[in-house]
């Protein structure tokens, strides 16, 4: 090395280049995480709280009124979410559908109260329905997202790519639970 040149400044920007690349690799595995609604990386809370137990109950009243079962789901997953709800406690399940049995999906975020629970629920609707939630979705994609207390509950399902007829049960049996956050078109 010539005298009087630093290696300071060329340390600095490898550093950079290595942060930058970091930022750009990391925002793609996120995205490729929510890419599709199929099994990723996040398995359900280890054991459901009280509170998740009754929006399960809940669930799970309004699925039998319409002859389905619901059952913890089998392998992990995770839906295509706004980030502020990544990290919110959650309980995945799934409906028993013969025909389609790598489906019917349904996740129950549990926020700290009503209000915190009001404000997720239409950012996860806004989300759902604009943007890049959209493209994480057939076009023909239907939500439902209801709230419960201090839960959420989300299933998402489209006509044309389900194979089996009751997975439009799932969506109808839901709309009896909690109150409607809406999904605009």
């Amino acid at each position: 090395m010539a005298a009087g040149v630093s290696r300071r400044p060329l340390a600095i920007g490898l550093a950079s280049a290595a942060m930058a690349l970091a930022l750009v690799t990391g925002g793609c595995g996120a995205a490729s995480q929510n890419a599709t609604p199929e099994t990723t990386a996040s398995l359900p809370i280890a054991s459901i709280s009280p509170v998740v137990a009754l929006t399960q109950a809940q669930i799970v009243r309004a699925l039998g009124a319409a002859g389905l079962a619901l059952t913890e789901a089998r392998v992990p997953f995770r839906p295509p979410e706004p980030p502020d709800l990544m990290a919110v406690p959650r309980a995945v399940f799934q409906v028993v559908l013969a025909a389609d049995p790598a489906h019917g999906y349904i996740v129950v975020y549990q926020l700290r109260d009503e209000a915190t629970a009001a404000t997720a629920g239409r950012e996860l609707a806004d989300y759902l329905s604009t943007g890049y939630g959209r493209t994480q979705f057939p076009p023909d994609a239907k939500h439902v997202l209801r709230q419960l207390q201090t839960t959420l509950i989300s299933f998402s399902w489209s006509p044309a790519n389900s194979p089996d007829p009751n997975t439009s049960k799932i969506a109808d049996a839901l709309q009896t639970v909690g109150t409607p956050i809406d999904v605009p078109r």
